[in-house]
């Protein structure tokens, strides 16, 4: 992977350099319900180019065949074996830490117990059954009573996996408790620390390259803190989009860990040749566009494209950051870009 001072040229499109794309869902392929257009259309010109395409996510509530028919139902061809979620991952780490046919206590849905079931493993209802594990994923329905259970088989010495630790949960009323939150309630209680299979742990990433046999995939997505730091945790490398949530503010002050490989406006940047981002200690190129700092602010030239604009910014701050100069303002240039 590159330096993450810079972003990463490409001699030619994108996903020619990969046998395979890891795509997130929300904020990449569709907005709440809404399909996000260059994304569907860049994904029907990758499967015409012959790519192989996986949707990967965090949420455990629902199966692949029902990920795939929401798919299907926005205008993106998916079958449920392009789908990998965290359930599946969950299930493989339960596999490979408590064998074949181990009781798990289910905290979740019956998407959920579908998946442990589908990878051998026995879903059990209580702590009485002594679970070997305990699988905590998100469903509406969950009582005080569940996390009980998951409480009381934690305290008895039962392995302790969450299937994502988002905290919050995207809703058209404002932010609700994730999985995160009730995982919370039962870390409170125990004292202990589940294992992670979501994003921004590896166990996604690992279980999607397991079932796609995938040497070099790239990952696309639209947030630094899961899709960018999980990705570069596992070793993969990384194309953040701009069409969810992250906005270029965010990007000009993300440590190392969170920084992409590459950028785009959106998942048709795949279909991109990316440009040379030319940088050194706060002061970067890229194509028409040169930013540099100067007094503490970051100074922007140039025209052409608000991407390479982006991506020449990013480069002067990363690389002035990471020479050991104090952050710089960026909002200025970031203001010009718009």
């Amino acid at each position: 992977m590159t330096s993450p001072s810079v972003l990463r040229a490409t001699t030619g499109p994108l996903a020619d350099e990969y046998d395979a794309v890891f795509v997130d869902l929300d904020g990449v392929v569709y907005i709440g319900e809404e399909p996000i257009p260059p994304a569907v259309a860049g994904l029907a010109k990758l499967r015409d180019a012959g790519t192989r395409v996986v949707f990967i996510t965090n949420n455990a509530s629902r199966t692949p065949e029902q990920v795939a028919d929401r798919l299907m139902r926005l205008g993106v061809a998916a079958e449920p074996d392009d789908v990998v979620t965290s359930a599946q991952a969950a299930a493989t780490l339960v596999r490979d830490h408590c064998g074949p046919g181990a009781r798990v206590l289910v905290t979740g849905s019956p998407a959920l117990r579908h998946e442990l079931r589908a990878a051998g493993l026995h879903p059990v209802g209580s702590v009485d059954d002594r679970p070997d594990a305990v699988v905590q994923g998100y469903a509406p329905d969950l009582t005080y009573h569940d996390l009980a259970e998951a409480a009381l088989a934690v305290q008895s010495g039962a392995l302790w996996i969450a299937t994502n630790a988002d905290t919050t949960l995207p809703d058209p009323r404002g932010m609700l408790p994730g999985n995160g939150a009730l995982v919370a309630a039962v870390a409170t209680a125990t004292g202990r620390q589940p294992l992670i299979a979501g994003k921004p742990a590896r166990a996604l990433f690992d279980e999607a390259r397991r079932r796609t046999g995938a040497d070099r995939p790239i990952v696309v997505g639209d947030r630094p803190e899961t899709d960018v730091a999980g990705a570069r945790g596992a070793g993969i490398d990384v194309m953040l989009v701009l069409s969810g949530v992250t906005t270029p503010g965010v990007l000009v002050t993300v440590p190392p860990a969170q920084r992409p490989t590459y950028l785009a406006a959106d998942l048709l940047g795949l279909l991109d040749v990316h440009p040379a981002v030319e940088a050194d200690a706060g002061r970067a190129r890229c194509r028409r566009w040169t930013a540099y700092v100067d007094g503490g602010r970051v100074v922007l030239d140039g025209d052409g494209d608000r991407v390479d604009a982006l991506r020449a910014v990013l480069g002067c701050v990363w690389s002035a950051v990471d020479a050991g100069v104090a952050q710089p303002d960026a909002s200025e240039a970031l203001r010009r870009i718009g």
